[in-house]
């Protein structure tokens, strides 16, 4: 497996891929070869196909992590062995779901009861910028551009560069981070000052200050990023200036948001108010 794992991750560098789908597809392969006890050069593409089935009927994988398997999968066998396979899944279910959107009531709350300054800081900035928790940990001082009160996103989703808004409030507590702590190379590192914190520890950091907080509704860290979206589309920020600001390819993706606004359905009339209703009159 050793000649065959040097081989794909070989090729998962030489095409670019990310280092999040390098891990998952080597995770994948080796996932199937542990399964079955054999190496993947050994088996069919029916034992293949049976291990999928397992991940979606009896370990309930969400189709995300399911497709994910399987293009690893495909991608290995495709490349490194040379093999054409006959596999599939089911195709995604059609179903749309709005994300959860905490108040601006609700988010103080849960930055204002991180005592920790540098969890403070790192919550502050992916809510006050709009950031995804990847591109949170890959920030470096040099992306802080004081003068111009801007953050460059560099190598975003879809390896793309962006700029987004830097907050006064978030510059001062920056400020303050940083004479407190010295980072280096990266503004939120790790254990180490040479390598970025992990993303799970950002998550952890969220989790915990969300139950401080009390806050149960929401899901990840990822949170913050849709609360920063919605938020300025109630103050009346147009939505071309927040699509540029969150890296959205397409401006439909932005205007989702419009439906979890506060302010967009408090303009909506019910139509029972059009209706003359006799109420009806309590028991007593």
């Amino acid at each position: 497996m050793t000649i065959l794992r040097n081989a794909f991750e070989k090729h998962l560098i030489l095409q670019r891929y990310s280092p999040k789908t390098n891990e998952a597809y080597l995770h994948a392969v080796k996932g199937l070869a542990c399964f079955f006890n054999q190496s993947p050069d050994k088996l069919t593409d029916e034992k293949i196909q049976d291990y999928l089935r397992y991940l979606i009927e009896d370990r309930k994988y969400s189709w995300s992590t399911c497709n994910v398997t399987f293009c690893g999968i495909k991608c290995f066998y495709d490349n490194v062995l040379h093999r054409s396979t006959e596999l599939m899944i089911p195709p995604r279910p059609r179903q749309k779901r709005l994300p959860t959107i905490l108040s601006q009531n609700e988010v103080s709350k849960l930055l204002n009861t991180c005592t920790n300054l540098k969890h403070k800081a790192l919550l502050l900035t992916v809510y006050s910028a709009g950031l995804r928790v990847s591109e949170v940990v890959s920030l470096q001082a040099v992306h802080i551009e004081r003068s111009r009160r801007m953050i460059r996103v560099e190598q975003g989703k879809g390896k793309k560069d962006r700029y987004t808004v830097l907050s006064g409030t978030l510059l001062a507590e920056l400020e303050n981070y940083w004479r407190e702590y010295h980072p280096g190379d990266w503004l939120f590192f790790g254990k180490d000052k040479k390598k970025p914190m992990p993303v799970s520890t950002a998550q952890k950091i969220y989790y915990t200050a969300k139950r401080r907080a009390g806050i149960t509704r929401g899901r990840g860290i990822h949170t913050l990023r849709h609360c920063f979206a919605t938020h300025l589309m109630e103050q009346g920020v147009q939505p071309y200036a927040i699509k540029r600001m969150m890296g959205h390819k397409a401006l439909a993706t932005t205007a989702g948001y419009i439906h979890v606004s506060n302010q967009f359905l408090s303009t909506i009339k019910s139509p029972l108010d059009n209706l003359e209703v006799n109420q009806q009159k309590r028991l007593q």
